[in-house]
């Protein structure tokens, strides 16, 4: 039986010009960032005003930074220490792949508490700014690992599963896109509407909503997502991603109702 939806071959290189190349994944990076940024720069501008318009401009280096180590120092800790024990040099080839989001948001988690800490900025205000805006990043991140044909999902029988490159000819959901729905617009849209409602006068509230539904929206999707083969399924059959997902949303709830019971800023 051949599936009702076809994989769209995407050449993952968007633009190449002899030896150099520049891929959709490394610009769906660079547009989350730029996105993001302007996006919080117009947070900044709306009460209650306790983040400076310029120190997200400066902020935009240390997110990278927070991304990118964050992100593969959590690969290498969460998901393959064993393999670069043995390999170390392996950690710095990040053109052969290996991002974790949770080493990532670890990653500028502490970027967050270090630039605001320096700036005298309060570091929950700032982070529910940074909060509101991550879901752009997410979702374009998705989009570029279903380009990729990776992170596939489990095998399926639906009307709209496909047959990915590299993983077998069996009809498979296409689980980035569930992903990219669920943790990039759904969590946008919660959290754009979450501070129209004016939650960013209470600083913690939007960051711990954001921790609280990417918990379970990645929770949710890695029940259609094939785990990683050299991970397979863990303790009480969840996946890595379940497990790591697990504190986010504890920490997620903790700090809203901290924050609801905190001091709340403008009017």
């Amino acid at each position: 039986m051949f599936p009702a939806l076809l994989f769209p071959v995407i050449d993952p290189i968007a633009v190449s010009v002899g030896p150099f190349a520049i891929r959709w994944y490394a610009l769906a990076y660079i547009a989350g960032i730029l996105l993001g940024w302007f996006y919080a720069v117009r947070l900044s501008r709306r009460s209650p005003l306790l983040v400076p318009r310029a120190s997200l401009d400066d902020f935009v280096l240390y997110a990278v930074l927070g991304v990118i180590i964050g992100g593969r120092l959590g690969y290498v800790v969460f998901y393959q220490p064993e393999y670069f024990i043995v390999h170390p040099m392996a950690i710095f080839q990040l053109w052969q792949g290996g991002m974790s989001f949770h080493g990532g948001m670890l990653g500028v988690v502490l970027a967050i508490v270090v630039f605001a800490w320096r700036r005298k900025i309060p570091i929950l205000a700032f982070g529910d700014v940074i909060a509101a805006v991550a879901p752009i990043g997410l979702f374009l991140g998705r989009v570029a690992n279903f380009v990729n044909g990776e992170l596939w999902g489990r095998t399926s029988t639906a009307p709209w599963a496909m047959v990915f490159p590299g993983a077998g000819v069996e009809p498979r959901h296409p689980s980035q896109l569930y992903q990219a729905m669920m943790e990039g617009i759904l969590l946008f849209i919660i959290l754009w509407l979450a501070e129209r409602q004016g939650w960013r006068r209470r600083p913690g509230m939007m960051m711990g909503l954001f921790l609280m539904g990417y918990g379970l929206f990645r929770s949710l999707g890695e029940f259609f997502r094939e785990p990683d083969s050299f991970k397979g399924f863990l303790t009480l059959g969840l996946t890595m991603g379940q497990w790591l997902s697990l504190p986010m949303i504890l920490v997620g709830v903790y700090l809203m109702v901290r924050a609801a019971r905190g001091r709340q800023y403008g009017q």
